[in-house]
């Protein structure tokens, strides 16, 4: 059952994907935006950024909080999770308001990323030692 809380996060994470994905096609519908195209109003290159710097973070911190969940302590991982999560929710907000306001987010969840990649590398490097 310790994993669960990783996996709720996780569960989360992609979750917010899809509502950053659901953004996206809102801001094509209201600006005219056909796809392919992924220029146009100013609005819609923030949503679509977000979607795009999303995807971009889950393929970075998912892997990390997994292993440092499997390897180290779920629990840790898990509340990492949250706040990284928190952190993407924060980015996406200020983002789709202003270019400029998303950087309070962006800061939250790469903090929580570095502190998880580190932890996970500490855990495996103390599984390989433990043999």
């Amino acid at each position: 059952m310790p994993l669960a809380l990783p996996a709720l996060v996780t569960l989360l994470a992609v979750l917010w994907y899809v509502v950053t994905g659901i953004q996206v096609g809102r801001m094509r519908t209201r600006y005219g935006v056909r796809a392919p195209a992924t220029t146009g109003d100013p609005a819609f290159e923030r949503a679509f950024r977000v979607q795009m710097n999303e995807l971009e973070q889950l393929t970075a911190y998912l892997p990390a909080m997994w292993i440092f969940a499997v390897f180290g302590d779920p629990r840790l991982a898990a509340a990492a999770g949250a706040v990284w999560l928190a952190g993407r929710v924060v980015y996406a907000f200020g983002y789709w308001r202003e270019a400029r306001r998303r950087h309070l987010g962006f800061s939250i969840s790469t903090f929580a990323l570095a502190a998880t990649w580190v932890s996970a590398l500490a855990a495996v490097v103390a599984a390989l030692r433990a043999g």
